[in-house]
């Protein structure tokens, strides 16, 4: 999951200390603004099998294809999942669900930047509600410890598996496995009204090991339904950490209509892990950063909901800064605002997004040597905050730096009804008729291009992932254990069993040590 803020969340102090006052190409600015980096799921350990079985019989439905019409009588009726969501991009967009036996009502934010569906699962202070086992007759512990880091906060808890239904999803009642919450550090903030969290990225993510069953997995086996879900998030032009009503639309099983006007556009899905997907270049103002593609996807590039922000990797972030800085029309602005520590603000008559150049992303379409490209207007990535007074709203940038990924957080995800199709492993993009702004749109997609001016594959080849890395560190650590074990033996031996070593004898210390590079 991601912020900068990520969900979970942005703190913002309620004391800014303004100055002078706002004028037509000038910005007072007020500090501080805390913005939380992104959070991502770190570690795992040895495999767990969970794979709970669903106890009932399975609801009728296709589990292949691409589903594109609701059937109201079924267990797909799309339109009764349309403005599910409540929330906001500052503290995240979360759905209601009904856990355990009898039902426990809590919000779970979603997030498709992890893979473990957890809940609050013991009393804390920023939490509203909490999931107990004691009460739910159905709830089977799996004895199971899960520990899951982001870069910022962290929660440990126990794995199990329960009943769940959905008010506004699937209908029918599904066994999942939930971990629940028993201890965590900055995961719930103060203002969030989630209480666990949906992760809907692929087993590789999981925790403590891959062959934890996801969420959405364990729907697609049960409710046989298509392995496509979509999301729509309606915050544009709505201030950050509002009222938390903004509302949107989580899709499980296609494609919901109404949700988007104009066509879908696919880009590839490039891993199975995050939605990594490859972008060719970023314009500011219709002109082209000209950085190397492999800029742009350093280390990777994803989408993922639970990121606040569009982040991009420091050298794309700088140079997206300096373009925007010499083609906005502000006159004088202080760094801070660019790096997330100060807001902007104006008199609430004033609009600044006219100040400020369109910014475009272009993805690899399904044909390779063709692309397109989504656009977000001002409205987008400079983002209202709150209101001081009577007269100055004030505003915070919503891009950051990112020292390993470039991630399409909810800056952008605003301006789209986003579509992962996992079956046919590709994500789309429409536009979302909710993103519009005192009623004119906000973003745009077009296409098709030419990928002639870029490189045939703007991805690095080698992309070791993170359970690969805990295995080899495993790996490696068991065999300096027997290493050890080996030389302690030695040290034990009575020297007249040890070999005397004579002119004769060769040792070649290059062959005692293999010594391996990880980047």
């Amino acid at each position: 999951m991601g912020t900068a803020l990520a969900a979970p969340g942005l703190l913002l102090p309620l004391l800014l200390l303004l100055a002078g006052t706002a004028g037509l190409c000038r910005a007072l600015f007020s500090l501080p603004l805390r913005v939380v980096p992104p959070r991502r799921p770190a570690g795992s350990a040895a495999p767990v099998v969970l794979r709970p079985g669903s106890g009932q019989q399975d609801p009728p439905g296709a589990a292949d294809g691409l589903a594109l019409a609701s059937d109201p009588g079924g267990t797909l009726n799309f339109l009764a999942m349309v403005e599910n969501l409540q929330g906001d991009s500052g503290r995240g967009y979360y759905l209601e669900m009904l856990i355990g036996t009898p039902p426990q009502a809590l919000n779970i934010l979603v997030d498709t930047g992890s893979s473990n569906f957890a809940v609050a699962g013991v009393p804390d202070p920023d939490v509203t509600s909490y999931f107990d086992p004691e009460l739910s007759s159905t709830y089977r512990s799996q004895g199971v410890e899960v520990t899951v880091k982001y870069s910022q906060g962290s929660w440990t808890g126990v794995l199990g598996t329960d009943v769940i239904t959905m008010p506004k999803g699937l209908y029918g009642s599904y066994i999942i496995n939930i971990a629940t919450i028993l201890e965590s550090e900055n995961f719930f903030l103060p203002g969030v009204k989630w209480h666990g969290i949906l992760g809907l990225a692929y087993d590789a993510l999981a925790k403590p090991s891959s062959s934890v069953e996801t969420f959405f997995d364990s729907l697609v086996r049960q409710a046989k339904i298509p392995d496509i879900f979509s999301l729509q998030m309606c915050g544009a032009g709505l201030p950050v950490s509002g009222s938390g009503t903004n509302g949107g639309s989580l899709v499980l099983g296609g494609i919901e209509p109404s949700l988007f006007t104009g066509d879908i556009w696919y880009t590839p899905i490039k891993e199975e892990w995050y939605y990594q997907v490859e972008i060719l270049k970023l314009e500011v103002g219709g002109q082209n950063l000209d950085l190397d593609c492999r800029e742009y996807n350093a280390d990777k590039a994803i989408v993922d909901s639970g990121t606040t922000l569009l982040r991009l990797p420091e050298k794309v972030f700088s140079a997206v800064v300096q373009a925007i800085a010499r083609t906005s029309l502000i006159q004088e602005f202080s760094s801070g605002f660019w790096t997330g520590s100060q807001l902007a603000c104006w008199d609430r008559a004033e609009k600044p997004w006219s100040l400020f150049p369109k910014l475009s992303i272009y993805l690899r379409d399904e044909n390779s040597s063709r692309s397109f490209r989504i656009s977000i207007l001002p409205q987008l990535y400079i983002q209202p905050i709150l209101v001081i007074g009577d007269n100055l709203q004030c505003y915070r940038f919503g891009i950051s730096s990112s020292t390993n990924a470039l991630v399409i957080g909810a800056t952008v995800m605003e301006g789209f009804y986003v579509i992962f199709d996992r079956a046919q492993r590709r994500v789309g993009f429409a536009v979302s008729p909710c993103a519009e702004v005192d009623g004119s749109p906000v973003s745009e997609i077009e296409g098709p291009f030419t990928t002639a001016d870029v490189a045939s594959n703007c991805v690095s080849s080698v992309s070791v992932h993170e359970p690969v890395l805990w295995i080899a560190s495993y790996a490696l650590m068991s065999l300096c254990g027997l290493i050890l074990l080996v030389l302690i033996v030695l040290l034990l031996i009575p020297p007249r069993c040890q070999h005397r070593y004579t002119d004769n004898d060769v040792v070649n210390d290059e062959s005692s040590l293999v010594r391996h590079r990880w980047k």
